[in-house]
């Protein structure tokens, strides 16, 4: 059996556990630059909150009802999550982090009879080692689960956040229960086709053959979710020590920008970060990418994806010293900057990744065995252990005025010194 555990409204939740006074109140926590409503609570949802809209469009429903607002804080949620999966991996021998409020366990090891009450331990232990509130989905297969999990967090009174499909007459019901368009592997374009086909709920999808999957979603995505639906696993648990094929770190600009030092030392920023990202996993890029947004005049089009440009580099050879990286990063946005044109977002991305310590020899180089690492180890250490990028190339700059806004953000409670949670 498989098992999905996701956290509830996480975001919220995690601002929740240093403020007690919250506990069953309306709370919304807001995306990059406090734009859009990201996670909201129960009780925001029931005052009529949307998810994903535009915060100054619900801002007068949310004055209207007291509902308390946060932007994100992703130093707290990125602790808690690491705390949510270190507690789950003490209770199953294998854990795959989905994303950071969800993971799949195998439950392989539990006797069928005792998966109930072995699913109620998993969400107690979690809540009382972590403070976070989670909703279990048990199925056969990982998509099963998914669903059973939807089931499970859409009425927590009754399923007291736990929902199990243990035989082909639960699956039936459940999916019976569920729209296409809550499956997990259903993007929104494929559940307006299939509703335009007549096909509504999970169950409707899972009685279609595999051909018919295989011709109409995808091919072997849309055949191997047929099988899935019916109980049969295809989709494998995922090792958590694999590495990454991509690297990338991109950020919204705090206010539109048009000055290319501004774009540059942004993009140096993300290079950075995206270069430390590729150390821990102990790898170097052979390519790097680099891309610019462009703000449309229409001001709702910020709370869309916009047109972006781009371009890339081959370097000479695969690298993780983060000089090495900024270099030609920078060099791609002289290429791609427009004078007159402001810029609402940047992008960088490494890949033709490989492991650092078997990088390809470049026959017309001077030989290089990555004699940069051990001084990139020294700057992780010491920004990893001091925060805010105590050492930093200058090319980042300094004062970083484009930087996102975070208005709304609570304190850093678990990952800064100065920002403890006081006792009083």
């Amino acid at each position: 059996m498989k098992c999905i555990v996701d956290c509830n409204s996480f975001y919220c939740s995690a601002e929740r556990l240093f403020r007690p006074d919250l506990l069953r109140k309306p709370v919304v926590v807001l995306s990059n630059n406090d734009g859009c409503i990201i996670s909201r609570t129960d009780e925001a949802k029931a005052f009529g909150v949307g998810m994903a809209g535009p915060y100054f469009m619900a801002k007068p429903l949310i004055d209207k009802y007291g509902i308390e607002v946060f932007s994100s804080n992703y130093n707290l949620y990125g602790d808690l999550s690491m705390r949510v999966m270190d507690t789950l991996r003490t209770l199953s021998p294998s854990v795959e982090v989905y994303s950071v409020d969800e993971a799949f366990l195998d439950l392989s090891h539990i006797d069928p009879k005792e998966i109930p009450a072995y699913s109620m331990h998993i969400r107690k232990t979690v809540e009382q080692w972590t403070g976070i509130s989670v909703s279990i989905g048990v199925a056969s297969t990982k998509t099963l689960a998914k669903a059973a999990n939807h089931l499970a967090k859409k009425n927590k009174a009754a399923t007291q956040c736990v929902y199990i499909l243990a035989d082909a007459v639960q699956e039936q019901k459940a999916l019976q229960q569920l729209r296409v368009s809550s499956l997990w592997g259903v993007g929104r374009a494929y559940a307006q086709k299939l509703e335009n086909l007549g096909i509504v709920s999970a169950w409707d999808l899972r009685n279609m053959s595999e051909e018919w999957a295989y011709r109409q979603l995808g091919g072997v995505v849309g055949a191997r979710l047929i099988r899935e639906l019916r109980g049969q696993p295809s989709i494998d648990m995922r090792d958590p020590l694999e590495s990454k094929k991509m690297i990338a770190t991109t950020r919204m600009f705090g206010d539109p920008v048009n000055n290319i030092t501004d774009i540059k030392e942004a993009v140096a920023t993300y290079t950075s970060r995206a270069a430390e990202k590729l150390r821990r996993q102990q790898s170097a890029a052979s390519m790097i990418s680099v891309f610019i947004v462009a703000k449309e005049e229409d001001h709702m089009a910020d709370f869309h994806r916009g047109n972006s440009i781009s371009d890339y580099t081959t370097l000479p050879s695969a690298t993780s010293a983060t000089h090495r990286l900024i270099k030609p990063a920078v060099e791609i946005v002289d290429r791609l900057y427009e004078t007159g044109t402001w810029y609402k977002k940047a992008g960088v991305m490494l890949s033709g990744l490989v492991p650092d310590d078997s990088i390809q020899a470049n026959l017309f180089a001077a030989e290089q065995v990555n004699e940069q690492r051990l001084l990139m180890d020294m700057v992780d250490n010491v920004n990893f252990s001091m925060r805010d990028d105590v050492i930093k190339f200058a090319s980042s700059g300094t004062k970083r005025d484009w930087k996102m806004r975070q208005a709304l953000r609570s304190p850093r409670y678990t990952t800064r010194w100065d920002e403890l949670f006081e006792v009083k």
